[in-house]
């Protein structure tokens, strides 16, 4: 066995951001409140009790649980009309990182919108059903361009333009 195939050399996964593990937090969070209907503070309480907390980003931690639960009416009915399906019929662990997914893309402009979708189904892959990140791709991409309309309209001419220049040499 070389020194390159040996156990050594196997790559560790990247570590998690700490905003990746303030939007794992906040999913939890969420959960509770939708499942148990739990006050927000008390949620919050047990939440920050958990292991690993303190690595994450407790600011947008904050941002999302109390800003999703404020808004929780207004990001049903951005996400709605891209469902195929009522509310009800969405899992709790679906309709939790739409949220979060509506709710950045909404406030968090800071974050580039293909992120907030790869974190949102990076969240569904981890905690959701088998093809939850596939539903939740595909709802938070018909949402994107409503909330981020030039960001995502720039994103989507750029291939083209880089297309189009590669035969003007």
């Amino acid at each position: 066995m070389s020194a390159e195939t040996g156990p050594s050399s196997a790559r560790k996964a990247p570590a998690k951001s700490a905003r990746s593990r303030a939007r794992e937090f906040a999913l939890q969070a969420l959960y509770q409140h939708l499942v148990g209907q739990n006050a927000p503070e008390d949620i919050d309480g047990f939440t920050r009790d958990l292991s690993g907390f303190h690595k994450a980003d407790s600011v947008h931690y904050d941002a999302l649980l109390h800003g999703c639960i404020e808004e929780q009416d207004d990001l049903d009915h951005l996400i709605r009309p891209l469902l195929d399906r009522s509310l009800g019929e969405i899992s709790p662990i679906e309709r939790g990182v739409l949220w979060i997914g509506a709710y950045e893309l909404r406030h968090c402009l800071e974050v580039p919108w293909r992120v907030v979708l790869n974190e949102c189904i990076e969240l569904a892959k981890s905690f959701g059903g088998t093809d939850g990140h596939k539903y939740v791709n595909a709802v938070l991409h018909g949402l994107a361009p409503q909330l981020r309309a030039a960001e995502v309209a720039a994103a989507e001419a750029a291939p083209r333009k880089r297309h189009a220049d590669d035969g003007e040499d």
